[in-house]
């Protein structure tokens, strides 16, 4: 068998005439039986077949692949002219070698989902809590990142701290501080990738079972079942979960979403807030604090984090994901002084999760107010958006009461009951991608359920957003006949 990675330089009068494919990396296993050139060629369409080299891909020139393959050019040579008689390949004068444009191979996946049922196009993603990919500043994030790459210091490009980068723990103390009223210190904050990672650290920390809302993501309950943290639900209402109603002693950490609770919306009413800081004290237990969306709210100021009422007995989780993009996955975890020990050695010795250079450039990308500006002009797009989905409710779909509005980036649409799959239903017909409140539910909460749809109105690009509230009015069931 012949095995050879192709990255070859050329001969000095190749090198005068530019070929960027000339020192392409190309793997080829030259197995099986017959002569090289036949072997040759069965690597090659095998590669072009199993999408390896995809098409419009530049091969190397013919003499580079021979020297590394240790066989002679004419080989080579003869390999390459008979693909392009085959259509697998394409040759032209200037141009070099490439793979044909029509050997685009067909995934295996594709193949078998292709024999059914077609799958319709989603046309418009209302998913909730997705942010606008578009609005992703890329010009303020890169000068940042040219800034942070200029001032790092050496030691910032060797093994990874596992608390985190010390200039983003600092301007996350100072930005947490002033614009979400949490009381902290850069040594009690610890970098994560994201809240779902967050709450893995914190269930290798954590005893008993966990009291959660009764509506809330499955996900989030799943990742404490799979580590032997049993959930209990707690009854959601207009004023947010009822602490009142932790029904087993042996409870000692809530998780709860107090500024904007998800998915049904609303904060934590005050009385609650005082409530549940009562009942961390009381009970030495924990209050796991997530702050998915906190800085977008419209209609009065911010609602602060619990954890500026007792910072000693709430973990407070935030992240860059509804903010900037969940794509950079960056988080932090502000910490009670006990708990940063037991979530550092659960999570390593080194930083394996979030990238130095991201860390540097948030930190610079906080600490010249950027983040800030931002996140000002995302909640006055955000802010037209929900107004633009509020009055097209109203003026089309005047009987589906809209909840959930005074913050972040979803709304639920209340809908009668026994209509929510139907309206599902319809909304895939019409090319819309959105979530049900069923699935939120948990299930072993006695709240009865409720139909709804939840919307998000992040993803859109603002110029199809119209055309999305279009076809979510035609996918809402028609008013009851009374109504009418």
């Amino acid at each position: 068998m012949v095995e050879a990675w192709v990255n070859s330089p050329e001969s000095p009068r190749e090198r005068s005439r530019p070929d960027p494919a000339a020192g392409t990396d190309l793997h080829l296993e030259l197995s099986g039986e017959g002569s090289l050139r036949s072997r040759l060629m069965d690597a090659l369409r095998e590669a072009i077949r199993s999408g390896r080299l995809a098409p419009g891909t530049r091969l190397p020139p013919y003499r580079s692949l021979a020297r590394d393959l240790g066989v002679a050019r004419n080989t080579v040579a003869d390999a390459y002219a008979e693909l392009v008689e085959e259509g697998w390949l394409t040759a032209r004068q200037g141009s070099g070698t490439q793979v044909a444009r029509r050997t685009t191979p067909l995934r295996p996946d594709h193949a078998r989902r292709s024999q059914g049922m077609p799958r319709r196009r989603i046309e418009h993603d209302l998913m909730p809590s997705s942010p606008d990919a578009a609005a992703f500043p890329r010009a303020a994030w890169l000068t940042s990142a040219r800034r942070a790459l200029a001032a790092a210091p050496n030691d910032a490009f060797g093994v990874g701290d596992p608390r985190g980068r010390a200039e983003l723990r600092g301007a996350l103390a100072e930005y947490l501080a002033r614009a979400r009223g949490v009381r902290t210190e850069p040594d009690r904050i610890v970098i994560c990738s994201g809240f779902a990672h967050g709450l893995r650290l914190l269930g290798g920390v954590l005893e008993g079972p966990v009291a959660v809302e009764s509506y809330g993501l499955d996900f989030h309950r799943g990742i404490l079942d799979g580590m032997g943290l049993r959930t209990v639900p707690l009854t959601v209402d207009p004023h947010g979960a009822r602490i009142d109603e932790v029904p087993d002693a042996r409870v000692k950490t809530v998780l709860l979403t107090p500024a904007h609770q998800f998915p049904t919306g609303g904060p934590l009413h005050p009385e609650r807030r005082t409530a549940v800081i009562d009942w961390v004290r009381s009970s030495g237990g924990l209050l796991v604090e997530d702050d998915y969306d906190g800085e977008f709210r419209y209609d009065r100021q911010p609602v602060g984090a619990v954890q500026g009422l007792d910072p000693d007995r709430v973990v407070y989780i935030g992240s860059t994901s509804k903010s900037l993009s969940p794509a950079l996955r960056l988080g932090w975890m502000v910490l009670p002084g006990r708990l940063v020990d037991d979530v550092l050695a659960a999570k390593g010795p080194r930083e394996m999760w979030s990238g130095v250079v991201d860390q540097l450039t948030l930190a610079d990308f906080i600490a010249r107010g950027a983040y800030d500006q931002h996140l000002r002009r995302m909640r006055q797009r955000y802010r037209r958006r929900r107004d633009l989905l509020v009055d097209t409710l109203a003026e089309r779909a005047p009987h589906i009461r809209v909840s959930g509005i005074a913050a972040g980036l979803h709304a639920v649409l209340e809908l009668p009951e026994g209509t929510e799959d139907a309206a599902l239903r319809a909304a895939r017909r019409q090319g819309l991608a959105l979530d049900g409140l069923r699935p939120y539910r948990h299930p072993d909460s006695t709240m009865p359920p409720r139909d709804g749809l939840v919307i998000g109105y992040g993803t859109p690009p603002e110029h199809a957003f119209a055309a999305a509230m279009d076809a979510l009015c035609l996918a809402l069931p028609d008013p009851p006949q009374d109504d009418r």
